[in-house]
Parts: structure tokens; sequence; C-alpha cells
């Protein structure tokens, strides 16, 4: 008989991932899976940890990798992260007391701490106790009552925004219609599984129609599963989770774009999320920003590209 699993990680990975890293994930203590996604053509590090799935992706790319981790994550809930990431080595324990508390929730979003990736000293700082979930009080919006007390509810995307065509042709209008608790990204929070599944489902079957586009490694899984689920089972003004208070759960190694590992255009996870629910205004405006950042982006790179060649060749 197969042991239940309580919580699968699922990270992507190109096998680059520090000793450090690596020992902090085995850490994690109770009924957890990890799920580590390669790309095709690198050698798998030999990990003696009975909780550990390797998989070999057929492709490699952030958005195919996690996508096949997801897919074979056996856990009752999911978190995502990347190989740079760390979590609590508590955080099982949370997960079983948070949704013992809220069955119906979707999703938990752990406190995260984002950390220079030159500060290591913080980056390997103790763990301080998670906050007991029975002990805190849920609320609808921040007050002047103590932060550490508090359980912010996360109410589902505002999806049904009107659409303002101003985002297709203004170049630097800036949206506001994200800004609230509600959240867009996927990873590094707590997803429930039996949602996530029936989500990639439809999802796969949706970036097939993209062509070979749903294969190419610069575009991003992130922000367009995050959204894609809230879709999918869309409830206007539902109550869809919880966001924790401090001390963090979480460690986001933040890098310079100058860094960082590859180059990507998440227009094109926004431009598949308006075109398969076209009815959402908000998918529309944030389609409408995104492809001005991406065309900025795309310019900034080529000027860079010919200046550098420039410089060479003189």
């Amino acid at each position: 008989m197969n042991k239940r699993v309580l919580l699968s990680i699922v990270t992507p990975t190109r096998g680059n991932f520090s000793d450090y890293w690596l020992e902090q994930l085995l850490k994690i203590q109770g009924d957890i899976e990890f799920v580590l996604v390669y790309p095709p053509g690198v050698v798998t590090k030999s990990i003696s940890d009975y909780r550990l799935k390797t998989i070999v992706s057929p492709y490699k790319g952030e958005v195919c990798q996690r996508f096949m981790g997801l897919l074979n994550a056996s856990g009752e809930y999911v978190i995502a992260l990347d190989d740079d990431d760390f979590i609590h080595p508590k955080v099982a324990n949370l997960v079983t007391d948070y949704f013992q508390l809220f069955p119906e929730s979707w999703v938990l979003r752990l406190r995260q701490a984002r950390i220079d990736y030159r500060d290591q000293e913080r980056l390997q700082q103790d763990w301080a106790e998670i906050p007991n979930i029975n002990e805190l009080k849920a609320v609808s919006r921040r007050q002047k009552e103590d932060k550490k007390k508090i359980l912010l509810k996360l109410p589902i995307a505002p999806l049904t925004n009107k659409f303002d065509l101003r985002y297709l042709f203004t170049p630097y209008l800036q949206r506001k219609d994200m800004h609230g608790a509600h959240i867009e990204n996927f990873n590094l929070k707590v997803w429930r599984n039996d949602l996530l599944q029936q989500t990639l489902s439809e999802l796969g079957l949706a970036m097939h129609l993209l062509g070979e586009f749903n294969w190419i490694p610069f575009w991003s899984l992130d922000r367009l599963l995050g959204l894609f689920i809230q879709a999918k089972f869309f409830q206007e003004n539902a109550i869809i989770g919880h966001w924790m208070p401090g001390p963090e759960q979480t460690r986001y190694v933040v890098q310079p774009q100058s860094i960082k590992r590859e180059f990507r255009l998440i227009f094109l996870a926004d431009a598949l999320l308006a075109k398969h629910f076209p009815k959402y205004g908000y998918f529309w405006n944030l389609f409408g920003e995104q492809f001005w950042i991406a065309l900025r982006k795309i310019a900034s790179s080529l000027i860079s590209l010919i200046g550098n060649r420039r410089a060479k060749a003189s």
C-alpha cells in the first residue's frame, strides 16, 4: 500500500543547484514528495532519499519541465518552486493545520522573504517558528491591529473587470486592476492538487493550439497557471484562500536581470489567457500592458546585441 503524500514540492532544474539548497530541501519534514524535473540530455544527480521522484522532460524550458512535474505530483497539495528557493522545514505541519481549519480553500499563500542573492547570511538564517494558525484572526483587510496575528483573506482575481482599450494603444499606461489582496502567480503557494490536475488537463489542450510555441523555453508558467486555475473555477467575489503573516515561510532569491538564467517573454502566457478566456476583461488589460512591455524588452535586447557586435568589430 502506497504511503499517503500530503505535499508535493515540484522543481524544474538544470541540475546545477547548490549542495546547500539540496541539503535544506531534504530537511523538510513530514509526508513530503520532492519532484525534480530535468531537461533532456542532462545527467541527473543521484540523491538517496525515498521521497524523491526524478523526471526527465522531453523538452527543456521552465514551462515544459514544471508542467511535467506538476502532472506527476501525487500529493494532496502542491507547491512549485525554483532550485534556489527555500521553504520552512515544518511547512507540512502548517499545511495540515490550515486545510483542516479551512477545508474549502483552494490555496494557502505563504509569507515570502525576498532576499538579495549576495546576502548569504540572511538567506541561511535560522527559520523562526511558524505562527499557530489556530491563534490567527481571519480578516478581509489589514488594520491597525498586530499584523502578526492576522490571516488575510484572499479573494479570487477580479476577472470580470471591464476591458480598457487604452491598454492596447498606450505604451506606458500601467494597470491598476492587479492591485489588492488577490493573487496572480502560482509559484511558492500551496494549492489543492485536485483543482490543479483538472486545470492542467485544460491548459495542456490550450497550449497545444499554439503549436511549437508551447515548448519554447523563453516564457513562463507562473502567472499563466495561477490565473488559469482561477478562471477555470471562477466564482464572483469568492474567498479562495488566505495569506500567512510573518515571519517568513519561504525565501526567494532576488537576482538582477543581467545574471538571470534566460530571456523570457511572459507576454506569450498572457496572450494565451486572453485567447482562452476572452470574456474576462482582466486578461485583455493584462495582455495590452504586457504587449508593450514585451516590445520594449525585445527592442532593448536588439539594441544591446547590435551595440555589442559593433564594439567587437571596432
